[in-house]
């Protein structure tokens, strides 16, 4: 596992400077409460890939392990991955959708995201 996260990060390393084509590493938690109380916490660890589509869009795809800590729970070492795309409307506005999805013992949950930045 050392050495994959070392070529990962290597890859990483020699990938052109943000904005532009190339590989890269995301890592990225997301945990939930209900009032004060902890629900849960999964940490995708993702190796992807952005590129553009023409002069005012891009795109993306990544995928990786996710670790799943639930409430009063073991932890949970799954699957995940999105993918998604972006594009400006104007100089101010950009639009954007995601799909997403991640393996769970009860059966893989889907998600899908869009939305719209307005810069003032």
């Amino acid at each position: 596992m050392q050495k994959k996260l070392l070529i990962i990060a290597t890859i990483s390393g020699l990938s052109p400077a943000a904005g532009l084509a190339g590989p890269y590493i995301n890592a990225e938690t997301n945990a939930g409460w209900l009032g004060n109380d902890y629900q849960e916490a999964t940490t995708d660890l993702h190796l992807g890939f952005e590129d553009k589509l023409g002069e005012k869009a891009e795109w993306y795809i990544q995928a990786g392990p996710a670790l799943a800590l639930i409430d009063d729970a073991n932890a949970n070492i799954a699957l995940s991955g999105k993918t998604g795309v972006g594009m400006d409307v104007t100089k101010s506005l950009n639009l954007y959708g995601e799909l997403s999805a991640l393996t769970s013992r009860g059966g893989n949950l889907y998600f899908a995201k869009v939305g719209a930045k307005y810069k003032l």
